[in-house]
């Protein structure tokens, strides 16, 4: 195999040991400068009485042949070096060290995520439709996490403009959830970009959904929420953009709540009162938003 193959291998090998950091891998390979080297390091290293006498070759061709069956099945699988990786997630602490897409990966740095309550209200879904609708007119990626309410809203609208949109999901690539939204996870690998940050058979998870979050903020220039309760995804998000020095705008739906209300004097973050002034906020944080030029510069493997 090439040495990129071999490099992307390794790092699918060191990920699927068991009893290691994601992060703290993703360090010592950006450390090391290879992910071969790292696995070569580890492997052996297991903390027993005896060595593990494991040789790198065989944890190297069972990644390889996991990476040639993904590829086969039209995933594309992303290592944080590679040049394609999205550049904006590499300045987020959770950072994941694989991304796992189907459809169209471009750089993206414009890009707003639009979130909100599983359980909407019709005046939620119809601001969600209508945000995103704008974004798409605008050419704005709609960024949303395939959820049913505001989620699903904001997707068919962005795909019925005609603009582009991101899905960023809580569970492998494989999988859908709600198995309800299937078709339009299709329409969105077809015509957008569908990521995952684990393992492609992989099931939702608690925490799975809050690290989706972690990852769509990240993403996304700046967050949208229309609607959310006190133990929303959503008001996750919006903490996890601050964090990530991302924009947060909230509708004054979301005010009813104490926690929008706190985080509603915080800098970064910007209150809507109705439709209009709500795009009209947006359009403030889009003419602020950096250009492809903007995430281009950063180190590729080589000089890690």
């Amino acid at each position: 195999m090439d040495l990129g193959t071999a490099e992307r291998a390794a790092l699918v090998a060191l990920l699927r040991q068991p009893g290691l950091s994601w992060s703290e891998i993703a360090h010592d390979v950006q450390e090391a400068g290879s992910a071969l080297a790292v696995l070569d390091r580890v492997a052996g290293q297991a903390d027993t009485l005896f060595a593990d006498v494991r040789s790198v070759e065989p944890l190297l061709a069972a990644a390889a042949a996991e990476l040639a069956e993904w590829q086969a099945e039209g995933i594309t699988v992303r290592a944080f070096y590679d040049d394609d990786y999205p550049a904006q997630l590499r300045d987020i602490r959770e950072m994941p060290p694989l991304l796992f897409t189907r459809g169209d990966l471009r750089p993206e740095p414009r890009a707003i995520a639009v979130v909100g309550s599983r359980e909407a209200s019709d005046r939620g879904l119809k601001i969600a439709r209508s945000v995103a609708t704008s974004l798409a007119n605008q050419g704005v990626t709609v960024v949303s996490g395939l959820a049913r309410g505001i989620d699903t809203a904001a997707h068919e609208a962005a795909l019925d403009a005609g603009g582009r949109t991101v899905a960023v999901i809580g569970t492998g690539i494989r999988r859908c959830y709600p198995a309800d939204n299937q078709q339009l996870q299709e329409s969105i690998a077809e015509h957008g970009l569908v990521v995952s940050q684990f393992w492609p058979d992989a099931t939702p998870t608690k925490q799975s959904f809050p690290m989706r979050n972690a990852v769509m903020s990240g993403y996304a220039a700046a967050t949208v929420v229309v609607e959310a309760g006190d133990r929303s995804g959503a008001r996750i998000q919006a903490r996890l953009a601050l964090q990530h020095g991302r924009p947060v705008v909230l509708t004054a739906q979301v005010l009813q709540h104490e926690w929008a209300r706190a985080f509603a004097e915080r800098p970064g973050v910007h209150v809507a009162h109705g439709t209009v002034e709500l795009l009209e906020v947006v359009d403030g944080i889009l003419r602020r938003m950096p250009t492809t030029a903007d995430l281009e510069g950063f180190p590729d493997f080589a000089s890690l």
